[in-house]
């Protein structure tokens, strides 16, 4: 129970600090998303720029199986790299906008 409580802390700081940056363009707000029930965790944009709707995920973790899932990921730095960064091992941390089948030679677990 301990490792999951320490993974939704860093799932949620990670998604806080994304989320304290307002985007430079069009009237935007970003949205955090905790359900800690379900275990989902997600981070959106949405508004508009000029006439232009904005709306979008920026990014979404789960946690399945005492694993953290990385359903997608908007981010330049890469989520999976600031999790192993706060000593998460890489077989804990599951990129599943990767097909099953490319995710073994990912370096990080398969499911």
């Amino acid at each position: 129970m301990e490792k999951l409580e320490k993974y939704r802390a860093y799932i949620e700081q990670i998604i806080k600090d994304y989320g304290s940056f307002k985007p430079s363009y069009g009237n935007v707000d970003v949205q955090i998303l905790f359900d800690h029930e379900h275990e989902h965790y997600q981070l959106s944009s949405i508004g508009w720029d000029d006439d232009q709707r904005i709306y979008g995920c920026l990014l979404h973790l789960d946690i399945k199986n005492g694993k953290i899932w990385i359903q997608h990921d908007g981010t330049e730095i890469g989520v999976a790299k600031e999790l192993v960064a706060l000593s998460v091992p890489k077989e804990d941390i599951v990129l599943a906008y990767h097909p099953p089948y490319k995710r073994s030679h990912t370096g990080y677990a398969v499911a």
